[in-house]
C-alpha cells in the first residue's frame, strides 16, 4: 500500500509515495487510523482515515493550528459548533484554540491529510470536550 500526499510547503508542491514501513507511526483509534507521514520542529503531517459512521472527539488545542484536505469521500466538519461538508479537494483551516471535530456520516471512508503548526504536536494536547468513546 502506498499513500499519496500532496502538499503546498515553502511555496512549492510536493508528491511523495510513501510505504507503511517507513511512516514515522500509526495510530489505531476506535473512529479508524492515523499516519504520519511528517515530524517536524515546526509541523507535523498526517493521513487519516475516518471509518463510516465515525466522528473524532470535540476537541481544541492550546499549542497547535491544523489545516485539513479531504482527499477521499465526503466529510462534515463541527468548528465551533458550526457544521461544514467538506468533498474531495476541499480544505479548512482550525485556528489555534477552536473546538473542532471531523466526522464520517456517509457510508464510505473519509480520507484527509492535517498539516499541524505551532509550538508543539504530541497527543497530550488535545483537550476533548466531547467523545463517544468515553476518552479523557
Amino acid at each position: 500500500m502506498y499513500a499519496f500526499v500532496g502538499f503546498v510547503d515553502l511555496n512549492f508542491y510536493i508528491c511523495i509515495n510513501i510505504k507503511p514501513e517507513i511512516m514515522l507511526e500509526i495510530g489505531e483509534r476506535p473512529w479508524g487510523t492515523y499516519y504520519v507521514l511528517a515530524d517536524e520542529p515546526s509541523y507535523k503531517l498526517k493521513r487519516i482515515v475516518v471509518h463510516p459512521g465515525q466522528k473524532l472527539s470535540y476537541q481544541y488545542h492550546h499549542k497547535r493550528q491544523e489545516q485539513w484536505t479531504v482527499i477521499e469521500g465526503d466529510a462534515t466538519v463541527v468548528l465551533d459548533d458550526k457544521e461544514i461538508s467538506l468533498k474531495y479537494g476541499e480544505s479548512i483551516f482550525i485556528p489555534l484554540g477552536a473546538k473542532h471535530r471531523m466526522m464520517n456520516l456517509s457510508e464510505k471512508p473519509v480520507v484527509f491529510i492535517e498539516v499541524q503548526t505551532g509550538t508543539y504536536f504530541g497527543e497530550d494536547d488535545i483537550v476533548r470536550i466531547e467523545d463517544e468513546y468515553d476518552r479523557q
